[in-house]
């Protein structure tokens, strides 16, 4: 199945007071590049994460934004510095002697001063933790790849379309070039007759010019590997594996064909359907820009 390149996600995951929420969005990328915004205690967890999504996506700029909801209180470390909070008291008790002030500093009140206490993430990630993160990631990563899928089939839509019509172009140069030897062999020999008038033509050196311009024009060979390519490229839709690359390299060698069947076609009407069958391969090649 066709899958886009862009999309968007976003899951929820909550487990014994830890709570997590992702968001993935992506945008057309030739590789696969994953970009992961995170809380700081979580940091020991990112090859984790980039194997995790790796293992759902295989091509395209992804930004993975985390965040940490809801801490149990295993997540969380609150930290004295009793050098600041002695400090602290130094300077009050000498304010009391100075001033001749009663001391009525409490544990409350010297906790409410700055940088005596302090909260800290703990950066020591549990299975627990991850069990959440994880639960969070894939519900993200379900709604993003639906969202994928479903931008998909219209991508595959458009581009089965534009094949079949690329078919009946090919199919028109098939018809046109059994013709144009005739209209070369009738062409030439007239403006040899013209040319020799009343003198009998050398029919058999004309056999040979006609022989020779055939040979030179013959594009069955390509006809024949254009249809392939484009054979290839709608079955190539069906697959369950990433199509992107693949597609990009039908896409060229169908490029080359035509530009093969222009250059050595010495006939209007080809070259006037060669230009549409251009055009055709260009819409194409905009289109699977944006597969995976």
């Amino acid at each position: 199945m066709v899958k886009s390149m862009t999309g968007y996600g976003r899951g929820y995951s909550e487990i014994n007071n830890r709570a997590f929420t992702v968001e993935l969005k992506s945008v057309n990328n030739r590789y696969l590049d994953i970009n992961i915004r995170y809380p700081k205690h979580l940091m020991s967890l990112e090859d984790k994460i980039r194997k995790f999504i790796s293992s759902y996506i295989s091509r395209g700029k992804i930004d993975v934004y985390i965040s940490q909801d809801r801490f149990s209180k295993d997540d969380i470390e609150v930290k004295l510095d009793e050098n600041i909070a002695k400090a602290y008291c130094d300077a009050f008790h000498i304010m009391s002697e100075k001033l001749n002030l009663e001391n009525d500093i409490t544990v409350s009140r010297l906790s409410k001063f700055q940088d005596v206490l302090s909260i800290e993430k703990k950066e020591e990630v549990t299975e627990e933790i991850w069990q959440v993160l994880s639960n969070a990631l894939e519900n993200a990563l379900n709604m993003f790849i639906d969202m994928r899928q479903k931008e998909g089939i219209k991508l595959s839509e458009d581009l089965i379309t534009r094949c079949d019509k690329i078919a009946e172009l090919v199919n028109k140069i098939d018809e046109r070039s059994d013709l144009v030897v005739e209209e070369y062999r009738e062409k030439i020999y007239q403006r040899i007759s013209d040319f020799l008038k009343d003198i009998e033509v050398d029919e058999a050196r004309l056999l040979n010019e006609v022989a020779f311009f055939a040979d030179k024009c013959n594009i069955t060979e390509e006809i024949v590997r254009l249809r392939s390519h484009v054979k290839q490229f709608k079955e190539s839709l069906n697959s369950d594996e990433p199509i992107g690359k693949k597609l990009d390299f039908l896409v060229q060698e169908m490029n080359r064909e035509t530009n093969t069947i222009g250059s050595k076609s010495n006939d209007l009407t080809i070259t006037n359907i060669v230009v549409e069958i251009k055009s055709e391969i260009e819409k194409i090649r905009e289109q699977i820009q944006n597969i995976e």
